[in-house]
């Protein structure tokens, strides 16, 4: 692929930084250091626009906190300032890394969300007997700062971005020369960006025809097992030797029909249902946000809001049966997720509204309509 240069001017033009700000002003618009940054706007993209062209604008100012979803995470979310000039960079190299992505590496995409991933194992999962799937161990933090460096040198030829991109590696590392911070815009599409050399190889050297990555997620489908074994030691020594990285252990071969955990569901053959972590999450999630309404810290639209997205997820795969089984036990019947009313209930009471006749007093009285004589055509007498 050939390098792209002169993206910096790019990068550092007025409009983009207004979109930069908009895009990471958007979750957060009432915080106040995004209410602080939009008083001083013009003040504060021109003194942006220079520090980017002089590659000194302070970069590495990050909040550091832990969520539990579904596993511990340790986040490292950079300042506001920071994650507007975050997105100014990906409004332009975006492009660029999406070009050397195969068409089967999902996430940090658009249109290549997690339930694309889904729907696109449910697919190969029909077309092949078995499957093996493996993740790297501690991935964002195993990523190295020297390996990825040589892959945007060989992607961008603009010396003041590759600067760039070489200063935000910089401000964060788990050991010396490694890791990546969760949390950072900038960090999500390096992440992606270089196991990108991994797809390539299982795609064009291994010739796999049957293969989804989300992130670190990784599945390969064959017809035959023993050559998913053959295949597994081969990624094996490319992660190890090309990329530094190491699998974690006991991968495993299986067959599609049993079903395979993947992003919170158990993928089989042209379908999927919730796994056993996600039922967890369910039910646990579910029943919290239950007695935040008994106890009086949500209101009825409070809980609405928090609801709906929960059962979204459970919406995307087959799990009718097991969310209403969980509804009804926890007793979720005023969360105002009523159910609808049967067909004839409606029926009957649309005909019965005030000012209405019911419907079969009306046909009658068509029926006892005199009916006008048809005008004679002119071939009878």
């Amino acid at each position: 692929m050939k390098r792209i240069g002169h993206l910096m001017e790019l990068i550092a033009e007025p409009d983009n930084l207004r979109l930069a700000f908009w895009r990471a002003s958007r979750a957060n618009a009432a915080k106040a250091e995004v209410l602080q940054f939009r008083a001083r706007l013009e003040d504060e993209l021109i003194a942006l626009r220079q520090g980017l062209l002089d590659g000194n604008y302070p970069v590495g100012r990050f909040q550091r906190f832990i969520v539990h979803d579904p596993k511990e995470r340790v986040i490292h979310a950079p300042c506001f300032r920071e994650r507007v000039l975050h997105h100014a960079i990906m409004n332009v190299c975006e492009p660029v890394f999406e070009r050397w992505l195969v068409s089967d590496s999902y996430a940090c995409r658009k249109g290549k969300g997690q339930w694309a991933a889904v729907r696109r194992a449910e697919r190969f999962a029909a077309r092949a007997s078995f499957f093996i799937k493996f993740d790297v161990r501690k991935y964002f933090d195993s990523v190295s700062h020297e390996r990825l460096m040589g892959m945007l040198r060989g992607r961008f030829k603009d010396p003041v971005l590759v600067r760039w991109f070489e200063r935000l590696l910089g401000t964060y590392h788990t050991q010396p020369g490694h890791g990546l911070p969760i949390g950072s815009l900038t960090s999500q599409h390096l992440a992606n960006f270089y196991l990108g050399a991994l797809d390539r190889f299982v795609k064009e050297e291994l010739r796999c025809r049957y293969y989804v990555r989300y992130m670190d997620d990784c599945v390969v489908w064959a017809e035959e097992s023993e050559g998913l074994r053959e295949v597994l030691g081969h990624i094996e020594e490319f992660v190890a030797v090309e990329l530094d990285l190491t699998l974690k252990p006991v991968p495993y071969v299986n067959r599609t029909a049993r079903g395979m955990d993947f992003l919170g569901c158990r993928v089989f053959p042209g379908y999927s249902t919730l796994n056993r972590r996600s039922r967890r999450r369910f039910r646990s999630k579910l029943r919290q946000y239950e007695t935040n309404h008994e106890d009086g810290v949500w209101d009825e639209a409070c809980l609405q809001r928090h609801v709906e997205p929960l059962l979204a997820f459970t919406r995307q795969v087959r799990a009718w049966g097991f969310r209403s089984k969980v509804l009804k036990d926890l007793g979720a019947r005023p969360i105002g997720l009523q159910p609808r009313e049967p067909r004839g209930q409606l029926e009957q009471q649309r005909q019965e509204l005030p000012g209405r006749e019911p419907q079969q007093q009306l046909a009658r009285q068509q029926e006892q309509q005199p009916r006008v004589p048809r005008r004679p055509s002119s071939g009878q007498g």
